[in-house]
């Protein structure tokens, strides 16, 4: 009888970037609390952060059963007492799973999704946030409708070849969806390979 094969999903660029937004995070998140990580995708970002902010709650999800697969996964292997079992969650349902959190953060889903995803995080986040709260997101985004970088205009003709619906966002589209829903642009920081931690608050 063969070993059921391993769950995990390994992406490279998990390991290029954690540090960095790990950074960021320390920053920007409170001191403790729970923290919803929507889209966690593979799991290898929340086991990380988990492990390095261990005073945090740490609430993984997906909609995908084979993310939500690896999540658990990598949850196992950390044994992290602050990493929670994952939960499905469908970032553009009117209801979340989870109702309250003192932090969401949502790393490489905007430009991969349809922009009905992105109405539908931050009309959630504005509920599930309290006063204060701090919505984190990490990726790359247009300035003043240019990207950044070459690169940027490359990946984004690649991603709506795959999907039209998908690709790069305008910053200042974003942050006046956000703001509509309550939530405020306090900053970004540059990041490697021409991204951007944007950090929102709710009022």
């Amino acid at each position: 009888m063969s070993e059921a094969a391993d769950p995990r999903i390994h992406r490279p660029h998990v390991a290029r970037n954690r540090a960095p937004i790990l950074d960021v995070l320390r920053r920007v998140l409170p001191g403790r609390g729970l923290v919803l990580e929507v889209a966690s995708g593979s799991g290898e970002h929340v086991a990380y952060f988990a492990e390095h902010l261990p005073a945090l709650v740490w609430q993984p999800s997906d909609p995908d059963p084979e993310a939500l697969a690896s999540i658990a996964a990598y949850r196992a292997a950390a044994g992290a007492p602050n990493l929670l079992a994952p939960v499905l969650l469908d970032v553009s349902a009117p209801r979340w799973p989870v109702e309250r959190a003192d932090a969401v953060i949502c790393n490489n889903m905007i430009h991969i999704s349809p922009w009905s995803a992105s109405e539908g995080l931050m009309a959630s986040a504005a509920r599930t946030l309290p006063a204060g709260g701090i919505l984190y997101l990490y990726g790359p985004y247009k300035i003043d409708g240019r990207h950044t970088a070459p690169s940027n205009a490359a990946f984004d003709r690649t991603l709506q070849a795959q999907n039209a619906a998908w690709g790069i966002r305008d910053l200042a589209d974003v942050a006046a969806l956000a703001e509509r829903q309550g939530l405020t642009l306090t900053g970004t920081v540059a990041m490697p390979a021409n991204n951007l931690s944007v950090i929102f608050r709710r009022g």
